[in-house]
């Protein structure tokens, strides 16, 4: 084998030959757009967009993958604590930037007891997280499904018209914290827009992640997530660790909801938060991480691969085959690429 093989077979194996596919194709998606008069430049932004949209969502799945609990598929349970903070916000009228901040101080609240409860709940089944994850999700979902029609909410571009009382399907965010982070400090670069406010607040969140994953708490959840036994024997409580770590991702999941709001610029009750688990898993999936193995850098790539192909399958075909099938489309590749995210092995080093 030639040192250019040699050479080859080792950036395929770093960077992983399922992300390797999955950027191929996004890239063969970029060469099409041109044939179906798709603007790249908006395709970039919309990507970039999603992106920012996103990210912090994928970023909760970090905590409990080092812990050792798995990939988070109870992220509704952080999602309803995001959603509490949000409606309160607004129920309590704070507009602006400020709005934003009081929604995210409430639902880190929210997050912490959540999480804490939710923690406990792991503790005591450990080796079937997963599993039981998600169910703690369907039923935090299908719970607050009535408790947003019983909850004493009154402000009047929430509650049902003809009721007085119960919120909404959806609640609009616009004169509250309607992209509060994506126009701040935003620009144009050769046509592309930067949403330099929702990428910098991840990067904050992404730092702050990185650097306690360096501290004493980060290594011993680590090594909790490696070799409890051995974490054990070296007197670090595995169970606080476990629950720290849980309490962590599900305040992580409740801000990232709240930056998909001011994105989206809609808060979506109800049945919203049901199926939000499954693309955050799948991303971080196809960014590189498995299910005791995670970086900000499975984040980053991760995010962008699965929002990427998103986004431009969709408006490609349409292009190609002339019909607006978008919707049907969409959910065949999102549905489809979470199918494959979860039954691939492999994993990269990157």
């Amino acid at each position: 084998m030639s040192k250019q093989d040699n050479v080859f077979k080792s950036l395929v194996n770093s960077f992983g030959l399922p992300r390797l596919l999955i950027a191929g194709f996004l890239l063969l998606l970029f060469c099409i757009a041109p044939i179906g008069h798709i603007s790249i430049t908006q395709s970039i932004s919309d990507v970039l967009m999603r992106f920012g949209q996103n990210a912090v969502l994928v970023l909760a799945m970090v905590p409990m993958i080092h812990s050792g609990c798995g990939l988070n598929f109870g992220l509704p349970l952080g999602i309803i604590a995001g959603l509490l903070g949000g409606t309160l916000a607004i129920e309590l009228n704070v507009v602006g930037a400020a709005s934003f901040f009081v929604a995210i101080i409430f639902s880190v609240l929210f997050a912490i007891v959540f999480g804490y409860v939710y923690g406990i709940l792991l503790n005591r089944i450990k080796g079937s997280e997963m599993m039981i994850a998600t169910y703690v999700g369907y039923a935090a979902v299908a719970f607050m499904c009535m408790m947003w029609l019983l909850l004493p909410y009154k402000h009047p571009q929430m509650v049902w018209g003809y009721a007085g009382r119960g919120l909404r399907t959806t609640i609009s965010t616009e004169g509250f914290y309607y992209h509060v982070l994506s126009d701040f400090l935003s620009f144009k670069i050769f046509g592309i827009t930067i949403p330099t406010g929702s990428i910098l607040f991840f990067a904050f969140l992404a730092l702050c992640i990185w650097a306690f994953l360096h501290t004493k708490s980060g290594t011993a959840m680590t090594a909790v997530g490696s070799n409890p036994v051995f974490a054990r024997a070296c007197g670090i409580n595995v169970n606080k660790i476990r629950t720290l770590s849980v309490i962590m991702s599900t305040a992580l999941g409740a801000i990232g909801i709240l930056v998909y709001q001011q994105s989206f610029g809609f808060i979506q009750l109800y049945m919203g938060p049901f199926y939000m688990a499954l693309p955050a898993v799948s991303a971080i999936l196809i960014g590189g991480a498995s299910v005791n193995k995670a970086s900000i850098a499975n984040v980053v790539i991760g995010t962008l691969l699965f929002q990427g192909i998103v986004t431009m399958t969709p408006s490609v075909m349409n292009s190609i085959i002339h019909t607006d099938m978008s919707e049907v489309i969409r959910i065949v590749v999102s549905n489809g690429m979470i199918l494959y995210a979860l039954t691939r092995k492999s994993e990269a080093t990157l």
